[in-house]
């Protein structure tokens, strides 16, 4: 027995060094959820190009409204770090705090979306008005029902830390909504700048 304690040894050393399979089964899925955007983007490109360009999202606030919300989205992704930070120091109460800021600016920055389409409809923009309003509202809309998932995410994993699921030492769950989170903060960067300021390199 004496003879297989060192392997054994090397072998929890290593897995304490790199990353699991639970880690790298997140990325993948991040990864394949990009592509999927990616898709969404060059199509949208695609589409506007051979409308000879000039798409501008027809809103009564201009860029202001938008720039905004995007700001708020942003500015969530520094207490969902961390919220990630705190669970990895024991630090309960941080993690808590942390996430439920992060999910009530991702709920105002949704309920700004919903505002936002509310006056597009009200200006005869909607998905069945043109190619440009399907292709906007497709994009928009999915990344708006990934934001959706991520505030569940974060939920879930703010309803488990206040009942202690979660220790210093296990808590991969939180990382993972943490990975999730910035993806969907880092995803609306490029949906933003392809919606509403690539048009105005074209003007």
């Amino acid at each position: 027995m004496a003879a297989q304690e060192g392997p054994i040894t090397q072998v929890a050393e290593h897995e304490i060094a790199g990353r699991d399979l639970a880690w790298w089964g997140m990325i993948f899925f991040i990864t394949s959820e990009a592509l999927i955007f990616a898709n969404l983007i060059a199509a949208y490109l695609y589409l506007e190009i051979r409308k000879g360009g000039g798409w501008v999202v027809p809103s009564d606030t201009g860029l202001i409204f938008p720039l905004i919300n995007t700001v708020i989205l942003l500015s969530s992704s520094f207490p969902a770090h961390i919220a990630g930070t705190a669970i990895a120091k024991g630090n309960q109460r941080a993690t808590r705090l942390g996430f439920l800021f992060a999910i009530i600016l991702g709920a105002i920055f949704l309920g700004g979306q919903v505002y936002e389409y509310s006056g597009l409809f009200g200006n005869n923009f909607t998905p069945q008005a043109s190619v440009f309003g399907s292709s906007f509202f497709t994009l928009t809309g999915f990344h708006g029902l990934h934001v959706t998932v991520g505030l569940i995410f974060l939920i879930i994993v703010l309803v488990r830390t206040m009942r202690g699921h979660f220790t210093q030492q296990k808590h991969f769950a939180i990382e993972a909504a943490e990975m999730y989170w910035h993806f969907v903060d880092g995803v609306w960067v490029v949906v933003f700048s392809t919606v509403y300021l690539l048009p105005l390199l074209f003007r």
